[in-house]
C-alpha cells in the first residue's frame, strides 16, 4: 500500500484508450494522481499508465469491468486505499452494438443488457461507491454522454437510450448530492477513435451535417472533460455538447 496521496485524485473509468486516456493524461499533467481502469486492454492500459507517470504523478492501474458491481466497488476501495480520498469521478467506460435503427429484431435483451449493464448501471456503481468519498472532499462527476442521447442518432437505438437515460441521471444526482458534489456531463459528436475506425461511413455522414467540418478528437473532449471537473465551481447539472455544432 502507498502513502496518502497529497494530490487531488481522479478515477477515469475505461481509460485504456480514446477520450479516457486523453483525459487520465490531461489530469496527471494538472498534478493530479490518476487512476487508469480498463476492462480488457491491458497493454494499452499499461501504456497510458506509463505515461502518466512519465509526468510525475502517482498512477493506480486497476483492471474492473464497470458491468461488475462488486469489482466496481473493489476498484472504488483500492483508491481510498491508495491515494486517501477521491477528488473526481469521470465516468467514460462505455460499450454499444451497432445495429441498424430500422432493425428491430436484431434488438435481442441480450444486446439490451450488454449496453444497459455498462452504460447505465455501470455507471451508477461507480458514483454510488465513490459518493461518499466525492462528499468528503466536495468533488465532482462528469459522465461521458452523447448527443445519441440527445438526438435519437448514433450506433443503435439501445445505445442512444442508454445515453438519454445517462444525461438524466446527470440531473438527477446533481440535484440531489448538491451543494457538496458536482454532477455534469459532456455529451460527443462522433469521436474520431478507433471504436469508430471501421464505421467511417458514419462520421463523414455526419460531418456533413457540422458546421465546423470534423469530427472530435480525444483532447477535444478532454477539454470539456478538464473545464467541468477544475474549470468551474458553479457549473451542476449540465450536459455540455461538443459536436462541432451538429446538434445546434
Amino acid at each position: 500500500m502507498s502513502e496518502t496521496s497529497p494530490r487531488p485524485v481522479a478515477l477515469v473509468t475505461g481509460s485504456a484508450t480514446g477520450i479516457g486516456r486523453a483525459c487520465v493524461l490531461r489530469f496527471a499533467k494538472l498534478g493530479y494522481a490518476v487512476v487508469v481502469n480498463y476492462s480488457r486492454s491491458a497493454s494499452d492500459a499499461e501504456a497510458t499508465a506509463a505515461e502518466a507517470r512519465a509526468l510525475g504523478g502517482p498512477v493506480l492501474l486497476h483492471q474492473a469491468s464497470v458491468a461488475d458491481e462488486s469489482a466496481v466497488r473493489a476498484m472504488i476501495d483500492r483508491t481510498i486505499a491508495e491515494f486517501g480520498g477521491l477528488d473526481v469521478l469521470v465516468n467514460n467506460a462505455g460499450t454499444t452494438h451497432f445495429v441498424p435503427h430500422t432493425d428491430l429484431d436484431a434488438l435481442t435483451a441480450e444486446v439490451w443488457d450488454d449496453i444497459y449493464n455498462v452504460n447505465v448501471k455501470g455507471t451508477f456503481w461507480a458514483i454510488r461507491a465513490a459518493m461518499p468519498h466525492l462528499q468528503a472532499r466536495q468533488g465532482n462527476i462528469v459522465n461521458v454522454t452523447s448527443v445519441a442521447g440527445i438526438a435519437g442518432s448514433g450506433s443503435s437505438i439501445p445505445y442512444a437510450a442508454s445515453k438519454a437515460a445517462l444525461n438524466c441521471m446527470t440531473q438527477s444526482l446533481a440535484r440531489a448530492f448538491a451543494p457538496k458534489v458536482r454532477v455534469n456531463a459532456v455529451a460527443p459528436g462522433p469521436v474520431q477513435t478507433r471504436w469508430l475506425a471501421d464505421h467511417q461511413d458514419m462520421i463523414e455522414a455526419a460531418m456533413a451535417q457540422t458546421p465546423l467540418k470534423r469530427p472530435a478528437t480525444p483532447d477535444d473532449i478532454a477539454d470539456a472533460v478538464i473545464y467541468l471537473a477544475t474549470g468551474t465551481t458553479l457549473t451542476t447539472g449540465q450536459v455540455l455538447v461538443v459536436d462541432g455544432g451538429r446538434t445546434m
